[in-house]
């Protein structure tokens, strides 16, 4: 189909994606989710459950139940992507029109943004604990310097593209799966096998005591990809089939997030009955081997690794969020380069102050700005729209989802109320509830508002 190609709302990074460059099989979705899945915020989210308190079948349980929910939206938002060939910003401005889609595309690469600064965060301290190995007299001051050189090191690999990173996961999720299992024998040995290790018990001592930690808890296991889940149709605009994006998505999240995650809940059940301490960050762990050799290796692969699940889960989507603010300006790099500005202004390293911040502060806020955005999109597309969208009238100003004056106003309404509904258990203690709901919350409402809206008579 033959785009209009109007310079505010098209470059060559938004345009379609045309059949014959949709290339990606089953095989390249199934391993872009073990890629992203075996990482260290997945083995930091089990250890820190374990860290709270739940035994490691209640741990297991709760992030693969999440997963299985978080799939739902990301398969739903994945078919248009897949059947057009437009990426996430193109996509959503269906529901807000072709200015207001600015509003969830910024939202979501804020986010990213804030994950892009976790992640050189745990690489440059993965650089730093190799480097006290091989140095032991460094400073603490040292940290910052490893933290901006991984940083450097990410830009790097944005500015080489697509491809690049795309040669990246087709190689670093076999580093992760290696250090974990190499993590997982050496502290089972020391903690006298795997027996001692799962039988430490549940620390609650009620079901009442239990479902308090366990509904924020799988909040945040669903906010975990409720990222991903808004941005998916930037990967599946590449795939050969929508059975190739459906089915690989299907067999390759839940399955790595579950085993990599039984690899952070055992290492980490087993490091309290060495330590007596819960020790919830991989390479705080890293830095008691003993063996400098060992040790050295498995953060290289951790290093890898991260670089990554950075790259793949953390830039694609924001570049292309920026680059629809302004695509005759901001092109793919420079909304690369944007997010890494932006990645160390939200200050990482206090995200990862510890469990409680990185689950109940940072998943479950998030998710509750992310679930409106997916609600109003899925109602939109499937419901209102029976998955039929006017290709080229996403990239005119006077074409149908113009609205008014390129914003529409009632999607615009359904996200704040969403927002509001979900986090407003902040701001009134009797409804911290629908805080720990934040997701789910703000999918159902702002879904149901904009439907309401959109289906009344003018």
């Amino acid at each position: 189909m033959e785009i209009t190609r109007d310079s505010t709302l098209y470059n060559e990074d938004l345009a379609p994606i045309p059949p014959e460059r949709r290339t990606w099989t089953l095989y390249n979705y199934a391993s872009l989710w073990v890629a992203m899945s075996v990482c260290i915020p997945t083995y930091m989210l089990a250890s820190g459950l374990i860290a709270g308190g739940m035994s490691w079948p209640q741990a297991i349980g709760t992030i693969l139940l999440g997963n299985l929910i978080v799939l739902v939206p990301m398969l739903l938002n994945a078919h248009a992507g897949a059947k057009y060939g437009i990426p996430f910003p193109v996509f959503v401005r269906a529901s807000f029109g072709t200015r207001g889609a600015n509003v969830p595309a910024v939202l979501r690469a804020l986010v990213a943004c804030g994950w892009f600064g976790i992640q050189t965060w745990i690489g440059g301290q993965a650089i730093f604990a190799m480097l006290k190995i091989l140095w032991p007299s460094v400073g603490p001051q040292g940290v910052w310097f490893c933290f901006f050189a991984f940083w450097a090191l990410n830009m790097f690999v944005i500015w080489r593209g697509i491809e690049t990173i795309k040669f990246l996961e087709g190689i670093a999720a076999p580093f992760m799966l290696a250090i974990g299992l190499l993590l997982l024998w050496w502290i089972t040995t020391l903690a006298g096998g795997i027996g001692p290790v799962l039988s430490a018990p549940s620390k609650f001592k009620s079901t009442a005591e239990f479902l308090r930690f366990f509904i924020p808890s799988l909040t945040g296991m669903v906010g975990f990809w409720a990222t991903v889940a808004l941005n998916i149709p930037d990967f599946t605009r590449y795939a050969r089939s929508q059975r190739d994006q459906a089915l690989g998505q299907a067999l390759g999240l839940p399955a790595a997030m579950t085993l990599y995650s039984f690899i952070g809940v055992a290492v980490t059940s087993a490091s309290a009955v060495i330590f007596g301490e819960a020790i919830w960050d991989p390479v705080v762990l890293l830095g008691k081997f003993n063996r400098p050799v060992v040790a050295s290796i498995a953060l290289v692969a951790l290093m890898v690794a991260t670089l990554n699940t950075n790259v793949a889960a953390n830039v694609v989507s924001p570049s292309n969020d920026f680059s629809n603010l302004n695509p005759r300006r901001i092109s793919f790099r420079t909304g690369g380069l944007i997010t890494g500005v932006i990645g160390v202004l939200l200050m990482p390293w206090k995200l990862l102050g510890d469990f409680s911040a990185y689950i109940f502060g940072w998943l479950v806020g998030y998710s509750g700005l992310l679930g409106p955005i997916a609600g109003i999109m899925i109602a939109d597309y499937f419901v209102l729209r029976r998955c039929k969208l006017d290709t080229a009238s996403l990239y005119e100003t006077r074409g149908v989802y113009e609205y008014s004056r390129g914003v529409n106003g009632k999607a615009i309404f359904a996200l704040a109320a969403g927002i509001a509904v979900a986090l407003c258990g902040l701001a009134v203690p009797p409804l911290k509830w629908l805080y720990d709901y934040a997701w789910f919350v703000g999918f159902f409402v702002a879904g149901a508002i904009y439907l309401a809206l959109m289906r009344r008579p003018r």
